[in-house]
């Protein structure tokens, strides 16, 4: 993968590429060996499951909204932290992390994974996958690791 010189316009992504992942619209923005990033369009009540990347730092920058993120799923019970427009999620490889908006309103931001590894592949599978059994299978199989539902 290399990177190439150039401009991805705020309307465009990668190729032209865009994915509805987990009812949420990835654009792939910058993609290297190193580094990967998407925006992210967030409706209110979308999440993303816990889990955790064995081989990543992911971060987020908010652009506008609010959004919960919980660590510690896999520990018992998870920490709650809001963020809001300018703030800095930072989620280290290794770390169970969900991200919720719980916020009643959609939210925008800047994902990034650190390095690429195979994300960007994930999301191509992922697009339009709604079988929550089958996002779990192809996550696996691109170093993605979701935990199980807590029990009730």
């Amino acid at each position: 993968m290399t990177t190439t010189i150039g401009i991805t316009a705020a309307s465009d992504g990668i190729n032209g590429a865009s994915w509805n992942v987990v009812g949420q619209t990835y654009t792939p923005k910058l993609l290297s060996d190193n580094a990967f990033t998407w925006h992210a369009d967030v409706p209110a009540d979308t999440f993303v499951p816990p889990h955790i990347h064995p081989t990543q730092d992911e971060w987020i920058y908010l652009l506008e909204g609010n959004l919960d993120v919980e660590f510690g799923h896999d520990k018992g019970a998870p920490s709650i932290h809001q963020a809001g427009p300018g703030d800095t999620v930072r989620m280290p490889m290794g770390v169970a992390h969900g991200i919720f908006n719980r916020s009643g309103k959609s939210a925008k931001c800047i994902f990034g994974v650190a390095p690429s590894r195979k994300l960007y592949d994930l999301f191509v599978a992922l697009d339009g996958v709604t079988d929550p059994a089958e996002l779990v299978r192809l996550s696996a199989l691109h170093e993605v690791d979701f935990l199980p539902p807590p029990e009730a």
